[in-house]
């Protein structure tokens, strides 16, 4: 969904970066924190992501972002419900918005908004069929929001290709600020101009460029009503050499066993012989003690964080 960033060819010389004018150091105002959304004493306990675009299912672009939202939302105890991907058609855009956000607490979008982290590779080619498409789906008109812009212009103004636009291209530059009229305009990172727009108090619209994306997720954190600590869950990782139809009888029959508990178990092979064990519950102390149950009945070995992402890693190469 995003425009291609320029390449600076081998052959543009030293002198020549050095004239580049520097980029503005910018320090924009994050906005103020609003009232809680979903209504006070409320927290996000659901969530689902919605990811727009075609490059993602004809394989052209990976999708990174809805890994990286599971893991947010793991992390920050809401339990994510469902993950789609749907191509740039409005009518699917509309009939996925609705449902979800009339079905989750939290919902996001990813892709179909154009604008990349400097602005610097933006061209007149800007796909803003997101906003469009949920401004219809919630009943609303487009409208450009002033600050957006302004704060557009004072990150861009060190552009020299600015002032050689064409109007056609200035003014589809100028659309990334065409937002949904009630929409919420959140300012959530001061040294980026880029604000993620939150519809129905529930859906927030993110761009699909994953560093981006990233960025804006994380310093939204404030601005949701996110669950306490003590409502987050606790995931203890076990690995064991022994391959996974070893220790299937095992783990059902404990699955069975602590399924009234609410604890979740999970088993995942690896390319090698073995599989991490991952069990995940509210009860922290109680978690651990059927941890040290597999490691003793499946000759198992608790892992750290550090050590289950790096074997992660492997199993994806």
């Amino acid at each position: 969904m995003s425009s291609s960033l320029p390449v600076p060819s081998s052959a543009v010389g030293a002198s020549q970066a050095e004239d580049k004018p520097p980029a503005p150091v910018v320090n924009f105002p994050n906005s103020p924190i609003p009232k809680n959304p979903l209504g006070e004493g409320r927290y996000i306990k659901t969530a689902a992501a919605l990811i727009i675009g075609d490059e993602i299912l004809n394989g052209n672009t990976l999708d990174r972002n809805s890994n990286y939202f599971a893991r947010f939302c793991f992390e920050n105890g809401i339990e994510l419900q469902r993950i789609e991907v749907i191509a740039d058609e409005e009518l699917e855009i509309l009939e996925a918005s609705r449902r979800m956000v009339q079905k989750y607490d939290f919902v996001i979008t990813s892709g179909g908004i154009g604008p990349t982290h400097d602005v610097g590779g933006l061209n007149a080619s800007i796909r803003d069929i997101t906003y469009a498409s949920l401004a219809k789906s919630f009943g609303q008109e487009l409208k450009y929001h002033d600050e957006t812009i302004a704060r557009m212009e004072e990150a861009s103004r060190h552009r020299t290709w600015i002032t050689q636009q064409s109007e056609e291209q200035r003014t589809a530059r100028k659309r990334m600020a065409l937002f949904p009229e009630a929409g919420e305009v959140l300012f959530v990172a001061s040294d980026i101009w880029v604000p993620v727009v939150r519809l129905e108090g529930k859906l927030c619209i993110l761009p699909g460029i994953p560093s981006l994306f990233q960025k804006l997720l994380d310093n939204l954190k404030p601005f949701l009503p996110l669950p306490t600590e003590d409502a987050r869950p606790f995931r203890l990782q076990v690995f064991t050499p022994l391959p996974e139809s070893s220790i299937a009888p095992f783990l059902t029959a404990l699955q069975n066993r602590v399924k009234p508990e609410n604890i979740r178990i999970g088993s995942y092979p690896l390319l090698q012989p073995g599989a991490h064990i991952a069990l995940i519950g509210l009860d922290r102390e109680r978690v651990k003690e059927l941890g040290l149950e597999v490691e003793k009945e499946l000759q198992g070995r608790i892992q750290s964080a550090e050590e289950t992402e790096a074997m992660i890693k492997v199993k994806r190469q």
